[in-house]
Formats: structure tokens, sequence, C-alpha cells
């Protein structure tokens, strides 16, 4: 089983392979699959993924965006799968915002968009059946040149409890 910074390196990838298609994109999962078990049942895959990577991340088939939490919820994973990435956008307020936000989910969304100290960003977290979680969150530049990127396992503590179990047996 990969170690923890093995997953942030995996996180770090899922996100930088999402980024590569722009913003405003559905949320994506990701299985992540020890690579040697996935070159033995495709091998039409070698040349086209790294041998050495412990684990390889594998789009699936796309997300409801309307309720993300009875998705996940719903999904039960195969033992090969050793973990599992998500990616989504979300929008960021800072603190001081937050309490002004009604507790109902269809206005808190689109108030929240419409803030004007709102942030776009993408969020990928990741989770390994060990319990193992990683977390990349890039903020959206407002000049559309250089966004910012920070990693921290408990950026997102409620979506990698989600994933995790998503992964129990």
């Amino acid at each position: 089983m990969p170690i923890a910074g093995d997953l942030s390196a995996i996180t770090r990838e899922v996100e930088e392979f999402v980024a590569s298609g722009g913003w405003d994109q559905a949320p994506q999962l990701f299985a992540l699959v020890p690579t040697a078990h996935l070159l033995r049942e495709q091998p039409d895959l070698v040349g086209q993924i790294d041998p050495d990577a412990a684990l390889t991340p594998v789009a699936q088939e796309a997300l409801s965006e309307d309720d993300l939490g009875a998705a996940l919820a719903a999904i039960m994973w195969p033992e090969a799968v050793h973990g599992c990435a998500l990616a989504q956008e979300i929008v960021m307020l800072p603190p001081e915002a937050e309490a002004d936000l009604p507790e109902e989910a269809e206005s808190l969304e689109r108030i929240a968009a419409s803030h004007p100290q709102a942030r776009e960003a993408r969020l990928v977290a990741s989770a390994l059946r060990d319990g193992t979680i990683a977390c990349v969150l890039r903020l959206r530049s407002a000049d559309g040149e250089t966004d910012e990127v920070i990693e921290h396992k408990d950026l997102a503590p409620n979506l990698t409890a989600a994933l995790l179990d998503t992964l129990r047996d």
C-alpha cells in the first residue's frame, strides 16, 4: 500500500489532469488502482502509464451534479480499487461572509456564487482504504494567469470521510 507522500503526488496528478481541461467542469471521480494490477489486466496500457507508479488514477463515468453526497453514498468499489479521488469545482467565501448566508442549499449556492468576495476553486480529495487522505485546492485566479495551489490533507474533512465510506467493505 502506498505511503501518504505517494497519495499526495497522485492527488496533484489528478488535479493537473483535470486542470488541463480548463474550468467549468462537472465533478469527476477516479479509481486509484495498483499499477501492476492494471497492467496485468490491460496489457495494452504498457507504454501509456508509468509502470513504476504505485497507483494509477482511472477516470470513472460522470457523477450527477444534483446530489454529490447521494451519488457517493451509492458507490462501492471492487477489491482491486485501493482508493479513490474526486475533483469538483467549488465556491469559497471568507469566514466573515459565511455568517450572512442562509441555511437552504439552493439559496446558499446562488448567494455564495454572486458574493463579491467569492473565489472559484477546484478541490481534489483522495482517500485510500487504509485511511490515508490527501487534498489539493486550486484557487482560480482573477486575471486568468496564475492560479494558487494549496495542499493539505485536512482541507475537506467531510468529503474525505465520504470517500472513505465508499471504500469500506
